[in-house]
C-alpha cells in the first residue's frame, strides 16, 4: 500500500508540474493600435439589437465621412455631430463593431483615452457572440447610459448562472443572477457590479484622460481592472504593453465572477470583442429623464446634433493575450481569417464564416483538453478543488494507511 501512494503521489506531483507548463503564462497575441483596428475589426451594418435611434455604417460610410479614423498611435470612432434627423428617417450614424477573432481563455488590455459621453448615449465595450445572444454568454466591460457614473461591468447569461454576494473586489455588487432573455439587450439586469470610481466612466473618464481596462477569462472565472490614466498603481505590463503579463500581479479587480455556482466553462462559448454606440433604446431611453436629460431621448437625437461632439472613442491600443494553450487555436483562426476589413450586413454572412472557422477550431481544442483531464483545469476534480490542494490530501490520506 505504502508503494502503491508513493507511486501515485510522484505521478500527482507530475501532473501538477505538467499542468502548470500546458497552462503557461500569458503572452500577446494580437495589438491593435491606429489602423490595425480597420484590419482586425468588422463594421456591423446591422440593425440596433437594442432598438436604439442609430444607424450602424459600413467601414466604407465611417471612413468617407469621417466617423471613423487612424493615426499612427489613435484609432477613433465618432457618431454624426452635424446632422438634423428627420422623425421618419434613419437615426444618428454611429460605429458598431465586432473583432474578426473569437475568444475563449484570454486576456484583452483596452488603453482608451475617451469614452463617448453626453445624453442619450449608450456606450459599450464588451464580448459575446452577438449571432447566438446571451446563448454563449456576455461580459459588458464598460457600460453605461446619460453620463451617469460608475461603470456598470455585468455578465448575461441565458443558462443558469449566479454568483455569491462576497466576493474578492473592489465594486458593489447590484444583483447576482446572471440568466437573461435569448436577445442580446444590455440594459437588463444580468450580474451586476458597480466599480468603486466616478473616473471609470463618462465625462469623469475623459477628464482624467482615460484609462486602463483589463478583462480576464477563463474557466474558473471571469475578471475586470479599471486603472485610471491619472493613478498610481499601474501595473508596468499594462503600461508598457507588454510581450508577457501576469494577472497575479494586478490586485483586486473591480469585478469578480467565479465559477462557484456557474458552470463559465458551459454559459460562455467563444467570443467577439463588440465595441459600439448607440443612442436612447431599452436603456438609455428609459432612463434618460431620471439620468437629468431634458425631453424626449428621441428627439433629442434628431434635433441636437451639435450635442453629440463628445460622442466619440479615442483608442490608443487593444492587446489580446492567450495562454499557450489556447494560442495555437486563435493563432490558426487568425490566418484562416486573414481577409481585409468588411462590413457585415445584416444577414451576417461574414460572421457566419468566422464563427464557424473558430468554433471548429474550439471543438479541436476542447478535444485536446479533455485529453489532458484534470491539468486543463476542466475535469471534475479541479471543479472541486485545485489540484495541488488535492495532491496534499492525497499524501496526508497516504501517510494515515502506511501509519
Amino acid at each position: 500500500m505504502g508503494v502503491s501512494c508513493l507511486s501515485v503521489s510522484r505521478a500527482l506531483f507530475l501532473l501538477s508540474v505538467a499542468r502548470s507548463v500546458i497552462a503557461g503564462p500569458y503572452v500577446l497575441h494580437q495589438t491593435n493600435i491606429g489602423s490595425d483596428f480597420l484590419s482586425n475589426f468588422q463594421w456591423e451594418n446591422i440593425s440596433d439589437p437594442t432598438n436604439g435611434r442609430v444607424e450602424y455604417v459600413t467601414q466604407e460610410t465611417a471612413l468617407a465621412e469621417n466617423l471613423t479614423y487612424t493615426t499612427s498611435d489613435s484609432f477613433v470612432m465618432r457618431a454624426d455631430d452635424t446632422t438634423r434627423l428627420s422623425a421618419d428617417g434613419p437615426g444618428r450614424k454611429s460605429n458598431r463593431i465586432k473583432s474578426n477573432e473569437q475568444y475563449n481563455t484570454h486576456v484583452a488590455v483596452f488603453d482608451i483615452r475617451h469614452m463617448p459621453e453626453g445624453c442619450a448615449t449608450w456606450p459599450a465595450l464588451w464580448e459575446a457572440d452577438d449571432t447566438v445572444g446571451t446563448a454563449a454568454g456576455e461580459i459588458d466591460i464598460l457600460e453605461g447610459v446619460n453620463d451617469v457614473e460608475p461603470d456598470s461591468v455585468t455578465v448575461h447569461t441565458l443558462g443558469t448562472c449566479t454568483m455569491p454576494s462576497n466576493r474578492t473586489m473592489l465594486g458593489t455588487s447590484l444583483s447576482n443572477d446572471c440568466s437573461s432573455s435569448n436577445e442580446i439587450e444590455n440594459g437588463n439586469n444580468g450580474c451586476s457590479v458597480n466599480a468603486p470610481y466616478t473616473s471609470s466612466y463618462g465625462p469623469t473618464f475623459n477628464t482624467y484622460g482615460g484609462g486602463y481596462y483589463a478583462v480576464e477569462r477563463t474557466a474558473e472565472f471571469i475578471r475586470v481592472w479599471f486603472w485610471s490614466r491619472n493613478g498610481t498603481n499601474i501595473p508596468s505590463d499594462i503600461t508598457s504593453g507588454s510581450g508577457s503579463i501576469n494577472t497575479d500581479n494586478w490586485g483586486k479587480p473591480i469585478a469578480d465572477f467565479p465559477d462557484t455556482d456557474c458552470d463559465i466553462s458551459k454559459v460562455f462559448g467563444d467570443n467577439n470583442i463588440i465595441i459600439d454606440l448607440t443612442f436612447c433604446g431599452n436603456w438609455a431611453g428609459d432612463a434618460f429623464n431620471p439620468a437629468g436629460c431634458p425631453g424626449n431621448c428621441t428627439d433629442y437625437v434628431n434635433n441636437n446634433p451639435s450635442a453629440f461632439s463628445n460622442a466619440y472613442w479615442d483608442f490608443a491600443a487593444a492587446r489580446i493575450y492567450l495562454t499557450s494553450s489556447s494560442s495555437s487555436s486563435n493563432s490558426s483562426s487568425s490566418a484562416s481569417k486573414s481577409m481585409s476589413a468588411t462590413s457585415v450586413s445584416s444577414s451576417q454572412s461574414a460572421s457566419g464564416s468566422v464563427s464557424s472557422s473558430s468554433k471548429l477550431e474550439a471543438h479541436a481544442s476542447s478535444a485536446v483538453s479533455a485529453s489532458y483531464g484534470i491539468m486543463s483545469g476542466q475535469g471534475f476534480m479541479a471543479r472541486l478543488f485545485s489540484l495541488p490542494v488535492f495532491i496534499a490530501l492525497f499524501v496526508l490520506g497516504c501517510g494515515f494507511m502506511i501509519a
